[in-house]
């Protein structure tokens, strides 16, 4: 017979290599804390409903309290023939109390018992996850003040477009991010569910009070169908879904970071710390942290993928299947947290390179459409006018000047609207300056922009 927790029926034993392979111990002891506290709820309510005596909850009670401390100092043990950290731990328990510890499972399947765990770990971490965007925003928002009236070139297709605020450019990645942040807090309402009380997939024969475990736990609601509460996923999936996108935005803001602290463009200098050097290139300073998130966003998409994988094609309720629903979640938490973490010192500490971005809009056509508007502004059809520029542009590329270059009489050949304050116009401050349009990258603009910002960080 085996001696497995759940043996009774069973007459022969599998080999432990067949148990190393179903085993889930080695990545589910991270749910430790959360299935001791779910436990502990638990066990309490079974107390509440007199299903328990109240001596036998207080000997489980105190037996979990000192497994949860064992727990936090790294103290406990963990063994793959008890397969997953339920069992371990009700073993633990059952070693330190006695048989009175069996009676924990009263009431309790581990089906909802591993998804109330992920439901707390999912709760505790997108919290922090968004506590986190949230530093990292900061960090925009004050690299941004310094520049509101650094210039930088914009760009469409990667070539030169418009001239920006080199702030306004930052604070488009606060955007996204606070989408990402609103995302993440209104998944919060799925994650904060209780699946505990719905047993295998069934419900239970035994009077017991699945709200007062809820509110023990913290949760808001519970499942109102068993099935449901033990098969469903969708709160995992919603999580590495928002998790992707904010990993997309990190890799594009990563890749922008590459490209502007390279030789050809030099618009920035990352801090030594965010820096790595060539084991053979003593002059090469690699910006190593951005590439590695650019390539950590793989893995995440690559976690949601797999899930969706797993559940497409599975009947209700529980499937040994879903045993691969954590490693892929555990891992995306831990990659969002670092790469926020890196991103906010990162952005920290760069240094800009103003002198740099300066002459870069001042050596280019970025200046266009500018030249277009004037025409249009003095009465020219637009379409006219971006061809009386484009015709402009390709004169000033033949003879290897700018638009600011050529001479007021060569302009007035072009168009005899063109007067001396074409100059002015094309300078690229003006140009960026006069870009007050609702959410432009005008100066004015930006600081309306930055205090937006700032307001929407602090909930005001």
């Amino acid at each position: 017979m085996t001696k497995k927790l759940w043996g009774g029926r069973f007459q022969k034993s599998a080999e432990e290599w067949v148990d190393e392979f179903g085993a889930s111990i080695s990545f589910d002891q991270k749910l430790a804390a959360e299935d001791i506290e779910g436990s502990i709820a638990h066990v309490t309510m079974l107390e509440q409903c007199k299903i328990l005596s109240q001596e036998d909850a207080q000997v489980i009670r105190a037996g979990l309290s000192r497994l949860q401390e064992k727990a936090a100092a790294g103290d406990l043990a963990y063994s793959a023939a008890q397969e997953d950290i339920h069992l371990n731990l009700e073993k633990h328990l059952i070693d330190d109390v006695g048989p009175v510890g069996g009676k924990l499972h009263t009431a309790r399947s581990r089906n909802d018992q591993v998804a109330t765990d992920m439901h707390l770990y999912l709760k505790r971490n997108v919290q922090e996850i968004t506590e986190l965007i949230g530093g990292f925003q900061e960090a925009l928002i004050s690299q941004a003040e310094q520049h509101v009236e650094t210039l930088a070139p914009g760009y469409t297709h990667l070539q030169r477009a418009q001239p920006v605020s080199f702030a306004h450019h930052l604070m488009a990645y606060f955007w996204m991010l606070q989408r990402d942040r609103e995302r993440l807090t209104e998944s919060l309402k799925r994650i904060d569910v209780s699946p505990l009380g719905a047993g295998a997939m069934a419900g239970t024969t035994f009077p017991i009070d699945r709200e007062l475990s809820a509110e023990l736990l913290g949760f808001s609601d519970i499942y109102p169908n068993s099935i449901d509460a033990v098969s469903d996923r969708d709160f995992i999936l919603e999580f590495l879904s928002d998790a992707s996108i904010l990993m997309m935005h990190l890799s594009r803001l990563a890749e922008e970071i590459i490209l502007w602290s390279s030789e050809e463009f030099r618009f920035i200098e990352l801090d030594d710390a965010f820096s790595t050097g060539s084991s053979i290139m003593p002059q090469k300073k690699n910006p190593d942290m951005a590439e590695l998130i650019r390539g950590k966003t793989g893995r995440v998409y690559g976690n949601l993928i797999g899930l969706l994988t797993i559940l497409k094609g599975l009947p209700l309720a529980y499937n040994k299947d879903m045993q691969e629903d954590k490693e892929g979640m555990f891992d995306t938490v831990e990659t969002l947290k670092g790469s926020l973490r890196i991103f906010e010192g990162m952005v920290s500490t760069m240094t800009v390179q103003t002198e740099r971005l300066t002459a870069a809009v001042h050596s280019d056509f970025s200046n266009a459409t500018e030249l277009a508007d004037y025409l249009a502004a003095k009465g020219m059809p637009f379409r006219e006018a971006h061809d009386v520029t484009g015709r402009l542009v390709f004169t000033c590329i033949q003879r290897g000047i700018y638009l600011k270059d050529l001479p007021l009489s060569e302009l007035q050949e072009a168009s005899p609207l063109f007067g001396t304050d074409i100059y002015e116009a094309l300078a690229p401050e003006n140009a960026v300056a006069r870009r007050n349009s609702a959410g432009g990258t005008g100066f004015e603009q930006v600081r309306r922009q930055l205090e937006q910002a700032k307001a929407n960080l602090t909930g005001a």
